[in-house]
């Protein structure tokens, strides 16, 4: 894998929110103060590609008061482009995270009703000036789960992609909190007609589109890839998809978990390196920080194995860092996919 100059731009639509994090693993009841960082999960690949050197433009709303200008104070100095963010509605969605450790699980709590982006409506979004120009388009499950109104706009944005040519990839991050799996299914099966590349984890082509891997129990931590080759295919074949690439978490506890992934393109299969990640910082935008990885290499023409084998490292990388953003540097990765897992201090 290699670093190269890119003239490749990308395009992120998704809700910018604002996270709020209890602090060394407390509950949300003990809590006297919380941790301010701001986020989003489109925002999070938007931010990681920037750092690879891909110019990522992000299209999304937030308030015109102090919090939004936090907000995008806050994403500008990673590089994220904001020309195509709009300030209008009244409150930008927020998200409490209670940090599990050993056998308690994470825990999210959404206060994201009535945010600025579900006031944005159809026909409001010039797609067609945002899309030229650009290469590739990213949006995830969680937007179109937002509102009616914001599955409209998505919808737009997928149709406005297609027809100048860029490509459109998808992460399905089923969010049980925000739709029931049968609305999910229904939107998402139709969005996914104009899709290129779907991301997806262990779980969710089973939640959402009833895709079993077989030989596999995500609750017991028993995964198969075998299995899930099969569901890659599966998937690829019922919406026409040109990749698919799955996530692979084997979760021992909330604190220890082993990580890797694969990708099915071309007919063929690639998989990871199997990561053992023994001591969890934040999960949060693992999956997101992978997903950027397969991007990056398919947008600057990388070799298939070395893509997926960056994607896993970035994502293993990311549970080190506190917050939702990838902020390990291409040197750090690259340094993980050669095999320096060690740790050691750098002088």
């Amino acid at each position: 894998m290699r670093q190269v100059t890119t003239d490749k731009k990308a395009v992120l639509f998704g809700e910018l929110m604002m996270r709020l994090s209890t602090r060394h693993h407390e509950r949300i009841v003990q809590a006297r103060e919380f941790e301010v960082l701001y986020s989003g999960a489109e925002a999070n690949l938007g931010v990681a590609l920037a750092g690879f050197g891909v110019k990522s433009y992000m299209v999304s709303s937030v308030p015109d008061n102090a919090v939004g200008q936090a907000c995008l104070a806050y994403m500008r100095q990673y590089d994220l482009d904001l020309t195509w963010v709009r300030k209008n509605g009244h409150r930008l969605g927020i998200y409490f995270v209670e940090t599990g450790a050993a056998q308690r699980p994470s825990t999210f709590l959404y206060n994201r009703k009535g945010s600025s982006i579900t006031e944005i409506r159809p026909g409001e979004i010039d797609w067609k000036t945002i899309f030229a120009g650009k290469h590739w388009f990213h949006f995830t499950g969680i937007t179109p789960a937002l509102a009616d109104s914001v599955a409209a706009l998505t919808r737009e944005a997928c149709v406005e992609a297609k027809a100048q040519g860029v490509t459109v990839s998808c992460d399905l991050n089923f969010r049980g909190k925000l739709w029931p799996r049968e609305k999910a299914r229904s939107v998402m099966g139709d969005l996914l007609q104009f899709v290129d590349v779907l991301f997806t984890n262990e779980e969710e082509a089973d939640t959402v589109f009833g895709i079993t891997a077989r030989d596999s129990n995500v609750r017991s931590g028993s995964l198969s890839g075998h299995g899930y080759e099969d569901v890659a295919v599966q998937l690829a074949e019922r919406f026409r998809l040109r990749s698919v690439s799955i996530t692979l978490r084997e979760s021992l506890s909330a604190t220890q978990n082993y990580w890797s992934g694969m990708l099915y393109a071309d007919g063929r299969f690639y998989t990871s390196r199997r990561y053992h990640m023994d001591f969890i910082v934040d999960r949060v935008g693992g999956g997101d920080a992978y997903s950027s990885g397969i991007i990056y290499g398919m947008l600057t023409g990388q070799d298939l194995q070395e893509s997926v084998e960056f994607a896993a490292a970035a994502g293993c990388l990311k549970h080190t860092i506190q917050g939702d953003f990838n902020l390990a540097s291409f040197d750090e990765i690259l340094a993980l996919m050669s095999g320096d897992a060690s740790g050691r201090i750098q002088r």
